[in-house]
């Protein structure tokens, strides 16, 4: 997914379409062939595509980019067991393309096309967890394509239309919209949320999204003529009862910075070959494993994309933060500690933070032609220290890694740092590992006995929430994780949420007394660096970077619902026939006879890739290959009709008695001879 969208929503759907990308043979530069794979393959596929189906057209003036890529994503076959954010709308074909396009009209198009929380796996992350009411609203961001022009407006207001007979009324919708769709497209950003109404109930609810698309005639006789195009939205979720309190779990999200805006380097320093934090940290991509775990045990997973300010903490037991590189409003550290003493719990998986190891690990891009220094650790280690400085916690900057065993179970700390400071009357866990950052600086191995990597703690406060720290975040993240911690998280989350201490840790024969932490200094910010160019929180400043006004928590305005009395669609997936597109009456372009020879597949390569009939042998398009046994059916009975009307005819017709030939004479004699003498030899 477009991570650079996080975390307002999921990004759009991307990639618009997949195709042939795999060991795709190609000429050398030298001599011979070679063979590619990836996007730099499968780009250039659909470029070739794209200029066949442009020169086939018989009408070239609709031909723009919003009309082909209309037509492409129309056309495209979707993929079984494979998410949206994975293949777009699926599989390139060209045959239906060139049917689509050349019937085209000029009209305007949603991608996707419609938004069903219960179909899975297409609609994944959306299908892998019900909403209901007091939830963070869903947000889909629908892109809007303007194949009348380059230029277009919507009208009025999108309208909100829910099926009443499906309980439509049960969910409320607020829409978001690009009001000039240039050039040939816009946006529609969809937030869905339960009405109160539906708190305790559970079932199903359908409706639709009905916006209006208006664009100048380029040939229309009357000055300030609009060509208009309707598009439906259908929408259709599955709501819940509101879960308890115990089983909902926040992510922040919006603490998380995403790669490409600057360099925030790996949290593995092992991975030497991937030296950027390029996965944007969401549960939905690089932490995905986590997700579905997380799901799998019955806990209902919310993503937080604004400030720790903007969020009802009674509603929530636990809130998690896992490798935040993001600074923090003052108000988010006043609140949070708040909301702790009012019961919410806190869970924090950190990461390494060393500015002695950030000067190290500096590159030169050749692209820029400039050096590139990190402008925070693995994680943001000072402004962790920041927010839970309150109660007597703190990280240090000390960088370990090594195995050991906790609880039976075997775990790997990849880059993680220690717990430098603790309250006295909270669990800590040591364990004995590798001073990483002594083999990075120096190159000298050394081992470090009783490092601090796990705390739990009570707040003291009546009814007050439980805090957990651990040091390393790698074995809870997809990119380079060797040993999974899922069964460290459910004992944490038992603990945060339930007040259920965990004996394998409380009575663990690793556990230290907590550190004080007054014998070292705390990591301090790397001087210089610029992190505010990237920070939500931060703005430059003629000294150091301040803070910036806490921005104010985004408001949703429902749009109001014009109920409709009928029957909502069961299915509402299907191949979009643009307008009156009926590709069953489009006559195909004359294909050559000759037919190219085609390599043999190489070892390990998919030939699951498709392509149309008639330009490989032994392959046709899905849609024609279904049709060839009805035409033979067909054939064949006519056929059969046909024979079977002739020998109606033939027994229908009275007989005629042949007239007997007298035989000659000489015959009869010849006749008589053979008859009575002996058989001649053989």
């Amino acid at each position: 997914m477009t991570t650079w969208e996080l975390p307002g929503g999921y990004g759009r759907v991307k990639p618009d379409i997949v195709t042939y990308g795999s060991g795709v043979r190609g000429s050398g530069m030298k001599e011979g062939c070679r063979s590619l794979s990836g996007t730099s393959v499968a780009s250039p596929v659909v470029a070739g595509a794209v200029t066949l189906l442009a020169s086939t057209v018989q009408n070239r003036d609709l031909v723009n980019p919003a009309s082909m890529k209309q037509a492409l994503i129309a056309s495209a076959r979707r993929l079984p067991g494979v998410n949206m954010f994975e293949q777009g709308h699926g599989k390139l074909d060209l045959i239906r393309a060139y049917q689509i396009l050349n019937s085209y009209k000029p009209q305007a198009s949603l991608s996707p096309s419609y938004i069903d929380l219960t179909e899975s796996p297409y609609m994944w992350p959306y299908c892998s967890q019900p909403i209901y009411y007091g939830g963070m609203p869903t947000i889909v961001n629908v892109t809007i394509l303007n194949g009348m022009g380059v230029t277009g407006r919507i009208l009025d207001k999108p309208i909100w239309q829910p099926y009443l007979p499906q309980n439509g009324d049960h969910i409320d919708v607020a829409m978001s919209y690009s009001p000039v769709l240039w050039p040939w497209a816009g946006y529609l950003a969809v937030s869905i949320s339960v009405a109160k109404k539906a708190a305790s109930w559970e079932g199903i609810a359908q409706g639709h999204v009905m916006i209006t698309v208006a664009s100048p005639a380029e040939n229309n006789s009357v000055a300030g003529g609009e060509m208009t195009s309707t598009v439906k939205l259908p929408i259709k979720v599955k709501i819940v009862p509101t879960p308890p309190r115990s089983k909902r779990v926040l992510w922040d999200q919006y603490h998380n910075l995403r790669y490409p805006p600057g360099y925030f380097p790996r949290d593995n320093l092992r991975m030497k070959n991937d030296p950027l934090d390029w996965n944007g940290d969401h549960i939905h991509t690089n932490f995905r494993d986590m997700y579905q775990h997380l799901r799998s045990m019955g806990y209902f997973v919310e993503v937080l994309g604004a400030p720790i300010t903007c969020f009802d903490a009674s509603q929530y037991g636990t809130l998690m933060m896992v490798d935040s590189e993001e600074e923090y409003f003052p108000e988010e550290i006043t609140k949070l500690r708040r909301d702790i003493d009012n019961g919410l719990s806190l869970i924090v998986f950190s990461d390494w933070y060393n500015t002695s190891v950030m000067r190290k690990v500096k590159f030169y891009d050749e692209n820029t032609r400039q050096w590139w220094m990190p402008d925070t650790g693995g994680a943001n280690v000072p402004a962790l220290n920041d927010l839970i400085s309150v109660w007597g916690m703190a990280f240090s900057d000390g960088l370990y890694e090594g195995d050991f065993t906790l609880a039976d179970h075997d775990m790997y700390y990849a880059s993680g740092c220690s717990i430098a400071r603790f309250p006295e009357d909270g669990i800590v866990i040591a364990k004995n590992l590798k001073d990483q950052g002594l083999e990075v600086l120096k190159q000298e191995t050394a081992v470090v006995e009783g490092v601090p990597i796990l705390g739990l703690y009570q707040t003291p406060s009546d009814g007050g929430g439980r805090i957990a720290l651990y040091g390393d975040s790698n074995c809870l993240d997809d990119s380079h994780r060797q040993k999974d911690c899922f069964w460290l998280l459910d004992a944490l989350l038992q603990y945060t949420s339930y007040s259920m201490t965990p004996p394998s840790l409380s009575h663990s024969h690793s556990r230290v007394p907590p550190p004080t932490g007054t014998d070292k200094p705390l990591p301090q910010r790397l001087e210089g660096n610029h992190l505010y160019r990237y920070s939500k929180v931060l703005e430059a400043h003629l000294g150091d970077p301040k803070p910036r006004p806490l921005p104010a928590c985004p408001h949703l305005s429902w749009a109001k619902p014009q109920p409709l009395n009928e029957t909502a669609p069961s299915n509402l997936w299907k191949h979009q026939k643009l307008l009156s597109v009926d590709l069953d009456k489009v006559a195909l372009p004359n294909v050559r006879a000759y037919r190219p020879q085609v390599r043999p597949l190489s070892p390990g390569e998919s030939g699951a890739w498709d392509i149309p009939g008639g330009i490989m042998p032994g392959r046709y398009n899905q849609e024609v290959g279904q049709t060839i046994p009805v035409f033979a059916f067909l054939g064949a009975m006519v056929v059969l009709s046909f024979f079977v009307v002739q020998l109606t005819k033939a027994k229908s017709k009275p007989k005629r008695r042949k007239p007997r030939i007298k035989r000659p004479t000489y015959l009869q004699q010849q006749t008589t001879t053979t008859t009575s003498g002996k058989n001649p030899t053989v």
